[in-house]
Formats: structure tokens, sequence, C-alpha cells
């Protein structure tokens, strides 16, 4: 009986971490024969230019894809080929105080992204992405604070641009 049991205990094993494989805890899904992606610099657009954001960005955008994917960085010729422009990068105020000042603030930015699948042209794809990020009204958006607020929207226009690129969310 427990020579039954060790061997079944190993088939279940095996059967589990073979039904494993084509998981991704990322959730990408990325065609078969797909190595490659390239990300063209994303260039700024918007009527206010913050300098460093375009270069900071691309950077971003590539290295979430080098993290959350096994594909090779290359300079052209991609499988998947990311491109696009900062086309919003915008301060408004979002509430007021009684003495008609800004009691918070919203950074808003957004990105066209052009996305190219060689290898299922049906995946390709234009759409823009946008995100904010709130701030207090007498507070001012530099240094560390710039580069917190650079960080979350970076974080999360990535984020989506993955989702609907390669995980098709």
């Amino acid at each position: 009986m427990t020579k039954f049991l060790k061997l079944f205990s190993i088939l279940a094993a095996f059967v589990l971490v073979s039904g494993c494989g084509f998981y991704s805890f990322t959730g990408a899904s990325i065609p078969p024969g797909t190595k490659t992606f390239q990300v063209n610099y994303f260039q700024n657009n918007a009527l206010l230019i913050e300098p460093g954001l375009d270069r900071d960005f691309t950077n971003a955008l590539t290295d979430l894809l080098l993290n959350q994917t096994n594909l090779e960085l290359v300079k052209s010729g991609g499988d998947l080929i990311y491109e696009g422009e900062i086309t919003e990068y915008r301060i408004s105020p979002t509430t007021a105080t009684a003495n008609n000042t800004a009691a918070q603030n919203r950074l808003t930015m957004s990105v066209n992204v052009r996305f190219y699948n060689s290898k299922n042209e049906e995946d390709n794809l234009e759409q823009r992405f946008t995100f904010f990020y709130d701030y207090a009204g007498n507070q001012q958006l530099i240094g560390s604070d710039k580069d917190t607020a650079h960080e979350e929207l970076f974080e999360r226009l990535t984020q989506d641009i993955f989702n609907a690129t390669l995980a098709k969310w």
C-alpha cells in the first residue's frame, strides 16, 4: 500500500509541475517564437515639458518588460515593438479652499502607445493610457516629491501598457 501511495504521490507531483509549464506569474501571453522586443524613444509632445521625462518613461517601460518577461531587448527588428509619445503632462487644481486657492493638485500624464507584434498582427494596437497623481495644494513638485510622483505615474502607466499588450486585460 505504501508503494502505491509513493507512486501516486510522485505521479501527482509530476502532473502538477508539468501542468504549470505554460503559466506565467505575470499573466503575459507571449506568442510562440517571440524572442525579442524593442522600445523606441517616447518623445514628449505635451504642452508642459518636464526635462528628462521622455527618457525616464522609456527606461521605465523597458525595465518593466525586462523584469516581467524572458524576452531579449534589441535596438531594432524586435518581434514586439513599442513606440509612441507623451501627449499630456499637466498640473491642475482638483479642490479649492475657502480662500480660492488649490487645496489639492493633480499631475496628469497621458501616453499614446503603438504596439506591433510581428508574430501575431491581430495583437497590434494603438491606445492612449492616462494616469494621475494627487498632492497637496501647498506642496511644490520638486526633488523627491517629483520623483515619487513620476515613479507612481510610470509604475501605473507601464503596467497598464503591459496588461493591454501582453496580458490581454
